[in-house]
């Protein structure tokens, strides 16, 4: 597991605190971690939901997969 340092603003940063206060997670650095996760899982949800949409589209790709690599 790596560290990283990112500039917070002060109201960032009393979030996270009263995060941990409320026992909502147990450290500050768990706080900003599920933060992280739900962030990707949200980017998750939208790139389905936008292929969805192309599909309804009409903009979905049909066929054979490796023929389909091969030409790209």
């Amino acid at each position: 597991m790596s560290t990283i340092s990112v500039p917070l603003t002060q109201t960032l940063e009393s979030f996270i605190e009263r995060t941990v206060k409320r026992g909502a997670a147990s450290t500050k650095a768990e706080v900003v971690r599920q933060a992280l996760s739900r962030y990707a899982e949200e980017e998750a949800i939208v790139a389905v939901l936008r292929a969805q949409q192309e599909c309804k589209d009409g903009k979905e790709v049909r066929g054979n997969l490796r023929e389909i690599l091969k030409q790209i």
